[in-house]
């Protein structure tokens, strides 16, 4: 199996605070595995209101098969939409990723 665990710091935009876009985020990944059918599993966590706050905002668990999986998610439709979204959200330098095998 191949885990992708990707975390977003977010920014205040368009009226809206960071904690409040990273609900936002999370419902439209929530919806990925119903269009991506490589993902095998999938755990999206928003930053507790209780936590530290200089936290990353968001973080997207994901299980897949194999690397083929990982990659036809990354290119899929679904995802870029999401990856455009979270662009546009994103404090600079707000990404941190991980991929790795058991």
């Amino acid at each position: 199996m191949v885990h992708h665990i990707v975390m977003f710091r977010l920014q205040d935009t368009n009226g809206k605070t960071a904690q409040e876009l990273a609900f936002e985020a999370k419902a439209l990944a929530e919806k990925l595995p119903e269009t991506v059918e490589s993902i095998r599993g999938m755990q999206v966590c928003v930053n507790s209101e209780a936590a530290d706050q200089t936290n990353y905002h968001i973080a997207l668990i994901c299980t897949f098969d194999d690397y083929a999986g990982l990659d036809a998610y990354q290119n899929h439709p679904d995802h870029k939409a999401f990856g455009k979204f979270i662009a546009g959200i994103r404090a600079e330098g707000g990404r941190a990723c991980i991929d790795y095998e058991d």
